[in-house]
């Protein structure tokens, strides 16, 4: 398991710099810093979020996990199929992503 992204999850939950639900991420894109999709998304949706994120420049995670093991990752009793975050560094994305990709 990523320990940055999940400390980095939980921050931003504890926080409220994070948005969750993919209209809400869709709608607020471009303030975000990272974005987080679990394989719970249906294709459409999460394909949507891809093409969104992407023409906005935001990193994209796809965790390879169901709805309900993204939501224990951020610390919450619910299910989350997405999550976009807002306040992180570019340093902490970049080990995020680092740390994910060589799992």
């Amino acid at each position: 398991m990523a320990k940055l992204l999940q400390k980095a999850l939980a921050s931003a939950v504890k926080e409220r710099k994070r948005t969750f639900g993919t209209k809400q991420i869709l709608s607020s894109m471009e303030n975000s810093k990272l974005v987080v999709i679990s394989r719970s998304l249906s294709t459409n949706l999460s394909k949507k979020i891809e093409e969104t994120a992407q023409n906005h420049n935001v990193p994209l995670i796809h965790f390879n996990d169901t709805s309900i093991e993204l939501g224990k990752l951020c610390g919450i009793k619910f299910r989350v199929s997405a999550i976009s975050l807002s306040s992180l560094s570019n340093t902490n994305t970049q080990a995020i992503l680092k740390e994910y990709e060589t799992k």
